[in-house]
């Protein structure tokens, strides 16, 4: 009998994984005008995905349509082509939607919010912590952590906690009859998306180290 892999609905939607959930781009930091979304699959089937904006003129998504395989992710990247004064401050929205192959409608959706600020410096969260203020970064607050942590956290021990998180999305999921491993290294539905979420903080720090 083949077991149904698939992971239970909530709100009859599947939970949605993207890194960063919330985008800020700086008029005074060119390097924060292209933003990068990464779109995680940690489940056992093929997903398309879309992204939606609400303001598409402002915008430019780089491959805003494709397909994700099972327990891989993909980079989509978002620039921002209206750097004006009358865009200061404006929240737009983006939103990913994820579809079964050969299905029109989404299975998942999640917004993520975008804003234009005129400078890096002393805005937002940011701005209460000394040690963050001035990185100019893109980086929105909830991961200011992880971005303390990459420059002080040694190279190697980034590189082994990617390569941890790849392996444990490769492992076999409880209850697969079908391999020789023991059963302790059969993990469930929930140890995979955390594997997956970690492994996609892992992602970022590596990009903008």
């Amino acid at each position: 009998m083949q077991l149904d892999r698939r992971p239970r609905l909530v709100d009859g939607k599947l939970p949605v994984f993207v890194f960063p959930t919330e985008i800020v781009y700086y008029v005074d930091d060119r390097s924060s005008h292209k933003q990068v979304l990464t779109v995680y699959n940690p489940y056992e089937f093929t997903l398309k995905f879309k992204v939606l904006c609400t303001t598409p003129r402002k915008y430019a998504v780089i491959d805003s349509e494709g397909t994700i395989r099972p327990g891989c992710c993909v980079d989509v990247v978002v620039r921002h082509k209206d750097i004006q004064e009358s865009s200061y401050g404006v929240k737009d929205k983006f939103r990913l939607n994820l579809y079964e192959h050969g299905q029109r409608e989404p299975i998942g959706s999640r917004d993520i919010q975008a804003i234009l600020l005129p400078t890096s410096e002393g805005q937002g969260r940011e701005s209460q912590d000394p040690s963050s203020s001035r990185r100019g970064s893109s980086s929105t607050a909830p991961f200011t952590a992880v971005a303390r942590q990459r420059s002080v956290a040694p190279g190697p021990t980034i590189v082994l906690l990617a390569i941890a998180c790849i392996a444990a999305l490769l492992l076999p999921l409880h209850g697969e009859a079908e391999t020789s491993l023991p059963v302790y290294l059969h993990l469930t539905v929930n140890q995979k998306l955390i594997a997956a979420y970690v492994l996609g903080l892992v992602t970022m720090v590596i990009l903008r180290t």
